[in-house]
């Protein structure tokens, strides 16, 4: 039988557990969050505090404790509100945007210190609300608002290097403002807004290791764009977000490793709309911001991946906005 892209083997000779990329045997390396930064560290990127008011702010939370946000540095290289991020152990990745143009401009920054980004590369052409995701090697971003709504492209990046994305292949349409999980292997990109209709409850799926078309993956139970998104290895959690009626509150759940729609598994305290920025670590998630009854707010809420239930109150923003887009050193893509 054909190996397949994902299958792990134990290599005795150097007494490593290794994944098979597609191409190659590659190792896995046993690092934790608390390994590198002593803490699962979350970041929320970019911000935007007021229509049309946007500032380049990065803020960091602490996901394993309760508390307030600091500062950790900005965004430097400009025009990259509405962006999506994504992160390995060691590196968070911030890709596109628009403020005011569209910019393809890829940033990054490292976990362990605090500081303003530095430019990785460049997406294929400038676009805003791209779907990312991660695992520990690469990173890959699919759709993205690009200003003539036409673009499904799916592109990846090593994240250990820098340079410009690759092509992995094509979403099965045009989407921008959805919301991507991950495990090791698969990345799975859900809801978001097209130009046939303006909220999609379509869920696409890639195998991480390799390149090839987007698959269906199943559906929302409803059009949905805007949510942010929580996830262990296996279970992926979407909050908030926006539908054809406004805001909403429900928290979504999917089981990454198998195909099927996304069910219910809980509330936000209160609906969050207007682009909240989600961050994980494999047990436990973060809403960060968003826009509240028409306002945008500086509210931190949390819950647990492992059980359903409703979110509670983890701490407060460095400022008040929505817009934004977060990652983490320990989700369950690592």
């Amino acid at each position: 039988m054909a190996l397949r892209a994902g299958a792990l083997r134990f290599n005795t000779d150097s007494m490593q557990l290794e994944l098979y990329d597609g191409n190659q045997w590659t190792g896995i390396l046993a690092t934790s969050a608390h390994l590198q930064t002593n803490s699962t560290r979350g970041l929320s990127f970019s911000n935007r505090v007021s229509d049309p008011t946007t500032v380049e702010t990065i803020d960091l939370v602490n996901i394993d404790t309760r508390g307030d946000a600091t500062d950790f540095g900005d965004i430097s290289e400009g025009n990259q509100n509405n962006g999506d991020a994504c992160g390995s152990r060691t590196r968070a990745i911030y890709a596109g945007g628009k403020g005011p143009g569209l910019t393809n401009v890829i940033s990054f920054v490292q976990f362990a210190q605090q500081g303003n980004t530095q430019d990785f590369g460049d997406l294929v052409e400038g676009a805003r609300r791209v779907s990312a995701a991660s695992n520990s090697t690469r990173g890959i971003f699919i759709g993205g608002n690009d200003g003539s709504n036409s673009d499904n492209h799916i592109q990846y990046i090593t994240i250990a290097s820098t340079g410009n994305t690759q092509d992995f292949g094509d979403a099965q349409q045009v989407v921008w403002d959805a919301a991507a999980v991950s495990s090791a292997t698969r990345m799975v990109s859900m809801g978001g807004k097209s130009p046939y209709v303006p909220f999609t409850p379509n869920c696409d799926y890639v195998t991480m290791a390799s390149t090839g078309n987007a698959a269906d993956f199943g559906d929302l139970p409803s059009n949905l764009a805007g949510s942010c998104t929580m996830h262990s290895s296996t279970r992926g959690l979407f909050a908030g977000g926006s539908n054809p009626s406004g805001s909403t509150n429900t928290i979504l759940t999917i089981t990454i490793t198998t195909l099927g729609s996304a069910t219910d598994f809980g509330d936000t305290t209160v609906q969050v709309g207007g682009s909240p920025a989600g961050a994980s670590s494999c047990t436990r998630g973060v809403v960060m911001g968003g826009i509240y009854s028409g306002s945008y707010v500086n509210t931190i809420s949390f819950k647990s991946i492992t059980s359903s239930g409703d979110t509670l109150d983890f701490g407060d923003m460095v400022q008040v906005g929505g817009s934004r887009n977060g990652t983490s050193n320990g989700h369950g893509g690592l």
